[in-house]
């Protein structure tokens, strides 16, 4: 039988009252199951479900409304999880535009490499720090309209990029783009919270997570092509166009996902194509100033912590160091162009994609097959044995690149790459499981817990940049190897050990 979770009480709410059951999943277990509460549903109830789904056993048991997100179609439901992912990419996708142009970039705006490459850093830091004000907004006025709004604004700073002509002005638009870019990126977790079942969530979290993490090498691969026959500002051009493409998209395919359950919650939208049409606030709750701060509560909660910190070690590795790496260290070793630069950010990106096999379809797959060995679904830390692959994948692919760039001398060949991409491999195995696994242990807190698990990892991305080259200076590429095995180990592996063995007590 399939156990639902007891109700977290300090958890603040985003998709619907904490004292409603069929809305609560995270927490500690109690006597209540699936069967139990089907059992509780009227005649109607039940009728409507099986129209609606063929069967009973969905977890959670949606309301008998045809706006609620997981009574939606699979067309819609799909159609709605590909915006959103495809806008948590371009987050990333932004923050790493311009990372295959950075000699350009350097040489018109008269700075150095590093100093540009602090328009990546800056962009990062805004990222992880935005979304603390937008998911408040997001919890009472709904994710569709504050996504709109964050396409439309992106699009002005995007241009303000391409018209500046300082380093300060562009790092100023660029600041103001990545806090408008930003909700996505961190709020995309509670989205697929809100729509999928708990037997599909960690694919269709990866699906989301995917993007997010293929954001940073797809950018400078494709726009380093760009680069070398139009210029670099025709970057923010495009960047422009897109989101000018994504408000249109969600104007009219969008939907709301967020919806209030229990029997005080007023549905006056009853279909998703009402919901298209009506703006106005969905959570009546006043807003107070704790909540643009909550998030960070998370910071006590180990089941949340130890794999936010893993993950962002693992993504600080895995994707951060090779792509700031690359750009600033192959043009100078290798002579590359930023075209042949581009380039080599594909295996990061072939490495990012066979990794979500194991992170997403394969995750969903294991928590499945314990389900059906042991007769009831298994505690969400039964999924953390599968991001020991992911750790050993990282710690492999960035000590082939870094020992592999540190003997290549100024020959360029493939081997670094083939490096990145295993340590890509990695890193998305990590992402996928380890934020299913606090979304599982704090489902109805899915936004704050994506927003502080975003916040965290952006953090720690924004300070690697700024001593990625001196640690490489001072101990070369072999000994940096060996300060990435440390790290991850004390902050990744151990950590997740410890979780495994008392997680169930924690949350």
């Amino acid at each position: 039988m399939d156990k639902l979770d007891a109700p977290n009480n300090t958890a603040q709410h985003v998709e619907g009252p904490p004292t409603d059951p069929s809305a609560i999943e995270a927490s500690k277990p109690e006597a209540f199951y699936v069967e139990d509460r089907v059992a509780l549903l009227t005649e109607e109830h039940r009728q409507y479900l099986l129209a609606r789904h063929g069967t009973l056993d969905l977890d959670p048991i949606p309301d008998m409304n045809d706006a609620d997100p997981y009574n939606w179609s699979g067309w819609r439901k799909t159609i709605n999880l590909t915006l959103v992912a495809f806008h948590a990419m371009m987050s990333t996708f932004t923050a790493a535009s311009i990372m295959s142009a950075f000699v350009d970039i350097s040489a018109d705006l008269g700075v150095s490499l590093q100093r540009t490459s602090y328009l990546v850093s800056l962009f990062i830091a805004v990222l992880g720090g935005a979304p603390l004000f937008w998911r408040p907004l997001c919890n009472r006025f709904g994710r569709r309209p504050i996504f709109l709004l964050s396409v439309l604004c992106s699009l002005v700073g995007n241009v303000g990029c391409a018209e500046s002509h300082s380093y300060a002005t562009m790092g100023l638009c660029r600041a103001i783009t990545a806090f408008f870019i930003s909700p996505a990126a961190a709020i995309g977790s509670a989205t697929v919270a809100e729509t999928f079942f708990k037997k599909d969530r960690a694919r269709c979290m990866g699906y989301w997570t995917l993007m997010v993490t293929i954001g940073v090498p797809i950018a400078p691969f494709i726009f380093g092509f760009v680069a070398i026959r139009v210029g670099y500002r025709w970057i923010y051009w495009i960047l422009a166009i897109v989101n000018g493409v994504q408000f249109i998209l969600y104007l009219f395919f969008g939907a709301e996902s967020l919806y209030m359950r229990g029997e005080s919650a007023t549905h006056e939208v009853t279909s998703v194509k009402q919901s298209l049409f009506k703006f106005g606030r969905i959570d009546p709750t006043p807003l107070r100033l704790w909540d643009f701060v909550q998030p960070l509560s998370y910071a006590a909660k180990p089941s949340v912590m130890i794999p936010a910190a893993a993950y962002a070690m693992i993504f600080l590795w895995g994707s951060v160091m090779l792509t700031i790496e690359m750009p600033q260290v192959f043009p100078e070793q290798f002579g590359l162009n930023t075209q042949q630069v581009g380039l080599n950010f594909l295996g990061v990106v072939v490495g990012s994609i066979l990794g979500e096999q194991i992170g997403g379809f394969i995750s969903d797959r294991w928590m499945l097959l314990r389900q059906k060995t042991s007769g009831q679904y298994p505690a969400p830390e039964y999924r953390l044995w599968l991001s020991y692959i992911g750790h050993a994948l990282t710690i492999c692919g960035v000590v082939v690149f870094c020992v592999q760039t540190g003997n290549a001398g100024n020959s360029w060949n493939i081997t670094p790459i083939v490096g990145a991409a295993i340590a890509a491999a990695g890193n998305q195995i990590v992402t996928t499981v380890n934020v299913t696994y606090a979304v599982d242990c704090y489902r109805p807190d899915a936004a704050s817990v994506g927003v502080f698990i975003t916040f965290v990892r952006q953090v720690w991305g924004f300070i690697g940049p700024f001593w990625f080259p001196q640690m490489f200076e001072n101990v070369g590429w072999a000994g940096g190897a060996g300060i990435v095995i440390a790290l991850i180990a004390a902050v990744g592996i151990i950590p997740t050990m410890v979780l495994q063995w008392r997680g169930a007590n924690w949350h």
